[in-house]
């Protein structure tokens, strides 16, 4: 059975861990441990997802609780991938973040294709001036 916590302080390892095991890893600096540090000590909203004491999957999103969240990391361990997790991850973020709250978020590739199965809008409006490091 899995259980959801809001909130629940997690180290920069364990966040490289689960990034790792989600394939997230391949498009977040895992190589700098204090950079993740300060990703987890800079989220408005961390919801994690535990199978007894194994982390296995995080939602981290930055939000003003009033008009929009970006869900900046959705991973699930890929041997958890397929059973709601990632979905429900989604809605305790949407929950925490408020109904007033447009949810956003900028999708992995192989993951394009999930976002709208699980009820999601794709949009063409938006607009990026990527990172310098």
């Amino acid at each position: 059975m899995i259980i959801y916590y809001t909130n629940r302080i997690i180290s920069a390892e364990q966040f490289i861990d689960i990034l790792k095991r989600s394939t997230l890893a391949q498009r977040r600096p895992v190589d700098q441990p204090d950079r993740i540090r300060t990703m987890l000590d800079h989220a408005n909203i961390l919801i994690t997802a535990w199978d007894n004491d194994t982390l296995v999957g995080v939602s981290r999103a930055l939000t003003d609780f009033s008009y929009c969240c970006y869900l900046s990391d959705l991973a699930v361990d890929v041997a958890y991938q397929k059973q709601g997790i990632g979905k429900e991850l989604i809605e305790y973020t949407q929950k925490q973040a408020g109904t007033d709250c447009s949810l956003i978020l900028l999708s992995a590739p192989a993951a394009i294709e999930y976002y709208p199965r699980i009820g999601m809008n794709k949009i063409t409006n938006g607009f990026i001036l990527p990172r310098q490091s």
